[in-house]
């Protein structure tokens, strides 16, 4: 059996000390109780009361809540954006003869970052501002205490489902967002081109896009398309949960605690995308090296 010396057990009280106080002084802050929060919802899934076909449902009714209503919008913003970034793009890089950098241009600013934050910030204004409102109106007629009182686990029920089916509907969002960027912009610019007799003098083909678009895709590409909505999707979700579930029990506290929610989501999303998009510098470099 291994023994520990006095010096030994002494390092270890200091360093546990060290990380309690670490971690009661983050528990203080509304980072750290968020954190807590999505630690809760998450491990709720493996209750002991769970109960598979009310979750499931819950979570279905959430994902076609933040997903599917929202859809008309999203799609209409991703048009618009994808035809001026097409646009823009074919328009300058003609210019300049940088023609066979288009697609690694398209990438970044469609599928790396523009497209995953505009659809998180849809999500968050539409989506996560009704969430805080939902929540929070249970919370001031007591609902919430209710739920408790009837055993049933409120961050399990209310907060769980939120979470897994905004999750999911944000990373569907931005494959959608991103693809409509790209193909109805197209489309757009085509109907443009024919309307005005190609004014603005763009060669464009759909062969061309795409096999410029699919060349400058990288493994790392596909796997922070995955990592980056699931990521936008907790943040959101989470935090209009937590402002929900810590407001003042005043009706007047709700439109404060939504606005709340939806500029804090938009914050912690930006903060996101710079910590993601570190990862992303290398290639950044290698990019602005071939242009120049």
């Amino acid at each position: 059996m291994e023994q520990y010396t006095n010096n030994d057990i002494t390092k270890l009280t200091v360093l546990g000390r060290f990380f309690h106080k670490m971690g009661m002084f983050l528990l203080q802050r509304t980072i750290g109780q968020q954190v807590a929060l999505f630690c809760r919802a998450i491990s709720s899934i493996f209750s002991a009361s769970r109960s598979f076909k009310t979750d499931s449902k819950n979570i279905i009714l959430q994902t076609f809540f933040t997903g599917v209503e929202i859809f008309p919008v999203l799609f209409v913003v991703a048009t618009l954006f994808g035809t001026i970034v097409i646009v823009e793009i074919m328009t300058m890089m003609g210019k300049m003869g940088f023609s066979d950098v288009v697609g690694n241009l398209m990438v970044v600013v469609i599928i790396r970052e523009l497209g995953p934050i505009l659809t998180a910030f849809l999500i968050a204004g539409r989506s996560g501002s009704s969430l805080t409102t939902y929540v929070g109106s249970m919370v001031i007629d007591s609902e919430v205490d209710a739920l408790a009182t009837m055993g049933v686990d409120p961050i399990r029920y209310l907060v769980m489902p939120g979470l897994i089916g905004g999750t999911i509907a944000t990373f569907i969002m931005t494959i959608i967002f991103s693809g409509s960027a790209i193909g109805a912009g197209y489309l757009v610019i085509k109907g443009l081109t024919a309307i005005t007799g190609n004014a603005l003098n763009l060669q464009l083909t759909w062969d061309y896009l795409s096999t410029e678009i699919l060349k400058a895709l990288s493994m790392t590409d596909f796997i922070f398309i995955v990592i980056k909505p699931i990521v936008f999707g907790c943040i959101i979700t989470t935090n209009a949960c937590y402002q929900a579930m810590n407001i003042p029990r005043d009706i007047r506290q709700v439109p404060k605690a939504t606005g709340k929610s939806v500029i804090k989501s938009f914050f912690y999303i930006v903060c996101a995308d710079v910590i993601l998009s570190l990862f992303y510098f290398l290639d950044y470099f290698n990019e602005i090296s071939k242009i120049i």
